[in-house]
């Protein structure tokens, strides 16, 4: 199971294919829209650190110039599925290669048919190196004119993000043409350029037609009935973030590209080297095949292999949604995968998170506190970019409240939580010493600070917070956040004894530059002792202070509906109910998982599971749930949220896949199919495996990296 077929056009679900068949290569990726365009669409190129600020608003990922208009006219009629008649439609995404398919037979309003078959890639071996080739078939003796473009007129939703700086028509040096568009960022200053040619077996000229803002070339081809036609149109693209000479740098791609079947084979192969590190294989159940490897596909086309200056977003690089705006949905959900099968891409997230320490420090202090506080939203400073207020979603005229970004402390535990596991796994000690150390503690430094005494309970306490259950904010003691405070700064006070013992001239360095000293370590660990957790004699916890005082509800008791409990309660009125976006208690257990006993999981599972909104409230959630669910052996139940999970792109389950995929989601079912079915578990000792694979699963094979050296899994044991 390698291909996500369509086999129908159905206009209704556009957005949603749009998503599911977006392409790309870890600099940039595209959304599926037609190369020849269709109304309604949300056409889009995102390219990685190519952010522009909203006046008063946000600061988003600029919607690149379009490199995929290629429009194809029979006989002087325009090829378009808004016009004449359709006899067939099938598309295709092959994961395996990355490569796009779309075949269509269409005949003009004036009678001319023909097959039209559309092939795409963004190069995974060359980054900056865009293709499109269409061949077509006709039916018809005539004329197939082709007309190729860059598009410099996109937008946000509206918001225009560049202007046009210039083009130009140039010789390569093989003697064929190129064309190039250069816009820049309206408030980042941003230059983007993008350079195309055509390549055909004719040796017709190629006309330029040099409209501003959408540089054209033209080629006309003689066409016979049965014989077919094709054209490849060969696309550069480099930023000034990449080169002082983003002209030049696109120009260089498209010349020394030895055109479609080069280029093909050589993204195959790169492809080949991805899989082979990353592969997961499921005897027995298709559809969760082809959703892991979806999964990781979307993971994998947005993840930043030659930059660490860039996060992987909410959306991915796959959509408007959330303005590709990184949160702690990259450190918990996505980067395990890295660290396991991709530990260059991870230590890439991670030394993002680094660069961005003087930004966290920055937040911290104006909050008054020590130490680093990272942003809740993050973009390209790491300065805090969450909005302020959103419209309602009961009523757009009516503003809401955005809280996260100023009370969600728990991200930065989230990253140190990250940089551990990566070094755990890893065994990257330079990079530990280097820059992971320096996260620790100054995440660290910060809950130290952010704590505060609490007499009449003889213990610290964490006052006005939010936890990754949003449905209840401005809480106190939120036990996601408590124990994970506690668990940064118990790793602090490890890490910062290690770097002693191993690295001790980094140590005095680092200890000097941060002031730290034998008096802040005991302070530390004597928070880290006295941190507020509410436990029952049961193993209970307690999600935040008076959580269980609060109104229970029935779920099923609203059912039918197509909405959160948020939504049917409102955003203030939530916080009275015991419903939860998102089960803190579990994702909290999991991850802290071997220090606690299974029936104090069990305890917590079957007393938060009835109570979260699964199928509408966080799509973070299902697949914890089902790993939870498998850590206190119920894999047929654990299998049903993972399939919740597995089928949130997919098949659209929440409704709102047209905004990008949900890349926490994505990173979630691997870790379910890997930690959860499969068990695996990793200490200082090594690894082992605790299969609790559904009854219908066969076998499942999977391959990560230990210490450098790649594991081959198979459970059950062949």
């Amino acid at each position: 199971m390698w291909t996500v077929n369509e086999n129908t056009f159905d206009p209704s679900s556009q957005h949603h294919k749009e998503t599911i068949f977006t392409i790309g290569n870890g600099y940039l990726s595209t959304r599926g829209a037609f190369e020849e365009s269709y109304p309604g669409e949300r056409r889009a190129t995102f390219v990685h650190g190519v952010f522009d600020d909203v006046p008063v608003a946000v600061t988003e990922l600029a919607n690149a110039p379009d490199w995929l208009p290629l429009n194809i006219f029979l006989n002087g009629e325009k090829f378009s599925l808004v016009t004449g008649a359709l006899h067939s439609f099938e598309r295709s995404l092959d994961l395996r290669t990355g490569i796009l398919t779309r075949r269509v037979r269409w005949t003009s309003p004036s009678g001319h048919t023909a097959t039209l078959t559309f092939e795409r890639f963004a190069s995974l071996a060359d980054q900056h190196l865009l293709c499109i080739r269409c061949l077509v078939l006709p039916e018809f003796d005539g004329q197939v004119e082709f007309r190729a473009a860059l598009n410099g007129n996109t937008d946000n939703g509206g918001i225009v993000h560049w202007r046009w700086l210039g083009q130009g028509l140039h010789t390569l040096p093989n003697g064929e043409k190129a064309a190039h568009l250069l816009t820049r960022t309206r408030k980042s200053g941003l230059d983007l350029a993008m350079a195309m040619q055509l390549v055909t077996d004719s040796p017709l000229p190629v006309e330029f037609w040099d409209a501003e803002s959408i540089p054209t070339l033209r080629l006309n081809l003689e066409a016979r009935a049965g014989q077919p036609v094709s054209v490849t149109k060969m696309v550069g693209v480099a930023s000034s973030r990449d080169t002082a000479e983003p002209v030049a740098r696109a120009l260089e791609c498209v010349a020394v590209s030895s055109g479609w079947d080069q280029a093909l084979e050589a993204q195959q192969q790169a492809w080949s080297q991805e899989w082979e590190r990353s592969d997961v294989i499921i005897e027995g159940d298709d559809e969760a095949q082809l959703a892991v490897r979806f999964s990781l596909f979307q993971l994998l086309i947005a993840a930043p292999r030659h930059d660490n200056r860039v996060n992987i977003g909410a959306k991915a690089l796959s959509g408007f949604g959330y303005h590709g705006h990184a949160f702690w949905d990259t450190e918990i959900f996505m980067l395990p995968l890295f660290t396991f099968t991709a530990p260059h891409i991870a230590r890439n997230l991670l030394d993002y998170r680094y660069l961005m320490l003087d930004a966290a420090r920055a937040k911290a202090r104006q909050a008054g506190y020590q130490g680093a506080w990272f942003a809740w939203e993050s973009a390209d400073t790491g300065e805090e970019v969450t909005p302020v207020w959103v419209p309602d979603s009961r009523g757009k005229k009516r503003l809401v409240r955005v809280w996260t970004g100023d009370l969600a402390i728990h991200i930065s535990a989230d990253i140190a939580y990250a940089v551990y596991q990566y070094w755990r796994v890893t065994g990257d000690d330079d990079w530990m010493a280097g820059q992971g150390a320096e996260l620790i503690l100054e995440t660290a430094r910060f809950f130290a600070s952010r704590a505060e005494w609490d007499a009449s309970q003889e213990a610290y306490v964490y006052r006005d917070v939010i936890g990754p259950d949003e449905y209840h904010d401005r809480v106190n003691n939120n036990a996601y956040t408590n124990r994970l405070a506690q668990w940064d700064l118990t790793a602090a006070i490890q890490v910062a004894g290690w770097l002693r013992q191993n690295h001790p001239q980094k140590a005095l360095a680092l200890f000097d530059k941060l002031g730290l000293d034998d008096g802040q370590f005991a302070h530390w660990q004597s928070v880290a002792d006295r941190i507020r957790l509410h436990v029952r004699p049961d193993g209970l916890i307690e999600q935040f202070d008076n959580f269980f005082s609060l109104v229970g509800v029935n779920l099923a008791d609203y059912e039918p509906r197509n909405r959160s409990m948020q939504e049917v309660f409102g955003v203030e009125a939530a916080n009275d109910y015991q419903v939860l976006k998102q089960p803190d208690v579990l994702v909290m257990q999991y991850l802290l998982r071997n220090e606690y006993s299974e029936e104090a999981i069990r305890a917590n599972y079957d007393y938060y599971t009835p109570r979260t909104d699964h199928s509408h409230g966080s799509s973070l959630g299902p697949s914890f749930q089902a790993l939870v669910a498998c850590m206190v052996n119920k894999p047929e139940e654990a299998y049903e949220h993972f399939i919740l999970a597995a089928r949130a792109d997919l098949r659209d389950v929440r409704g709102n896949a047209g905004d990008g995929v949900h890349a926490a989601s994505a990173g979630g079912v691997w870790q379910a199919v890997v930690f959860g079915f499969c068990g695996l578990q990793v200490d200082e000792t090594g690894w082992t495996v605790r299969p609790r694979l559904p009854r219908h699963w066969k076998r499942v094979t999977f391959r990560f990296f230990h210490r450098g050296q790649q594991q081959v899994v198979s459970v059950p044991d062949k």
